[in-house]
């Protein structure tokens, strides 16, 4: 059984923290693609509903950016665990205390709070799949980690909300994210038995300078730096969709909550079962060719295409989930970014992955903050190609990603095994 996980890209020794993530990600994601409607039509404004996601976002980017060196500074598990801690206060805080009496000034803080959780738990296991891995490995084993991420946060979150509102109601469906948190420390925290060996333990001083490497680092490899804008602009559109286009197609093709729930999970049903092939087509074809041109141009071309379907189709609900699963296909373009990254530093992958971790984050609060800026002045075609413009930006910048000693072929690029 071993050899078989092992023989599809999937370390076997971290099989139960990718489990625990899944699960953590579901209780994370359930209210992404109803939250912000929901609270439309409860009486805050769009504008509203876009800020309140992006200072969520500001505090993702943030902890995203500790995610990389908090690991390097304190470990893998505290790290992770410290996660778990600060989503379950902002929950209880935002459900428990805010958003009962839509009280603004208490959904931002405990909304934000929040926001440190995810990146804490979900990203720290992916520096530890990076220090954990064979390099050969390497694209295929981050492929399951997005697999397992988007699967609980776009996918089994969206279905498990078209079933728990229902049943539950909004409020009790947000209380019941707990359950999912839990049970994703459980299997990651305490059933994973995999450990990371410390060569040393780490003074005050040393875990500070581990801290500033997460950003110096981009002062000794501006690739890095280069990197990380282009994760900022991978899910930029994911993010700012759900702000604005669930009321937009509502509105004008009267799509209803549940059929939005059931497209953006169709969508990123797509997207997972593609962000594995998309990691061992990077390991097989070039991890910077896939993020430039599949990631990137397919992103580009499709933001637009999937905004003009229903005009041109009449709504007709089939042709929204075939482009939408084309969306988000390229979307899981940008998986390789993972294997890259780490690949462009002999030594500081944690400090490297911190600038790739902070950009994953970015994007968090860059999407809903493009909706609160514009949305007046642009409207949501602007924003549309606003971000399908963004895209492209990313393929150029990704051009410049090049690995160590890989000018000879561009075979040396692909394979991991010689990219070193």
């Amino acid at each position: 059984m071993t050899h078989l996980i092992n023989k599809v890209g999937l370390p076997s020794h971290l099989l139960w923290g990718y489990v625990g993530v899944m699960l953590f990600m579901v209780g994370d994601g359930l209210e992404i693609g109803w939250l912000s409607p929901y609270l439309v039509e409860q009486g805050l404004s769009v504008q509203q509903s876009a800020y309140l996601f992006t200072a969520y976002g500001v505090t993702i980017a943030v902890s995203s950016w500790f995610s990389g060196t908090l690991f390097e500074a304190l470990g893998a598990k505290k790290t992770m665990f410290l996660g778990v801690l600060l989503y379950t206060l902002g929950t209880v805080g935002f459900v428990g205390f805010a958003i009962g009496d839509l009280n603004y000034p208490l959904m931002l803080v405990t909304y934000a709070m929040r926001g440190f959780g995810y990146p804490l738990f979900a990203y720290g296991f992916l520096v530890w799949i990076a220090y954990r891995t064979p390099q050969r490995q390497l694209g295929a084993a981050v492929g399951w980690f997005w697999f397992v991420f988007t699967g609980g946060l776009n996918v089994l979150g969206a279905y498990y909300s078209i079933w728990a509102i229902e049943h539950l109601g909004h409020h009790n469906t947000l209380w019941s994210a707990l359950l999912f948190i839990g049970l994703g420390a459980l299997f990651a925290l305490v059933i994973n038995r995999d450990k990371i060996v410390r060569q040393e333990a780490k003074s005050g001083t040393s875990k500070w300078r581990e801290l500033l490497k997460g950003i110096t680092i981009i002062k000794h490899e501006p690739k890095v730096g280069i990197a990380g804008l282009v994760r900022i602009i991978n899910q930029t559109g994911q993010y700012a969709f759900p702000v604005f286009i669930p009321t937009y197609f509502a509105v004008e093709y009267g799509l209803s909550t549940s059929a939005w729930l059931s497209l953006w999970g169709t969508i990123f049903i797509s997207n997972i079962a593609v962000n594995l092939l998309s990691g061992l087509i990077g390991d097989r074809f070039g991890w910077r060719n896939t993020v430039m041109w599949f990631g990137g141009v397919g992103c580009a071309i499709f933001t637009v295409v999937f905004f003009y379907t229903p005009a041109l189709t009449g709504g007709n609900f089939l042709a929204m989930q075939i482009v939408g699963i084309l969306w988000g296909a390229c979307i899981a373009g940008y998986v390789p970014l993972s294997a890259l990254v780490p690949s462009l530093v002999k030594e500081d992958k944690g400090a490297a992955m911190a600038i790739l971790n902070l950009g994953a984050g970015l994007c968090v609060f860059v999407g809903p903050l493009l909706v609160g800026l514009f949305f007046d002045f642009i409207g949501v075609t602007g924003l549309i190609w606003l971000i399908a413009g963004l895209h492209l930006l990313g393929a150029v910048l990704t051009k410049f990603i090049t690995l160590p000693n890989n000018a000879k072929t561009a075979t040396a690029e692909s394979s991991p095994a010689t990219a070193s």
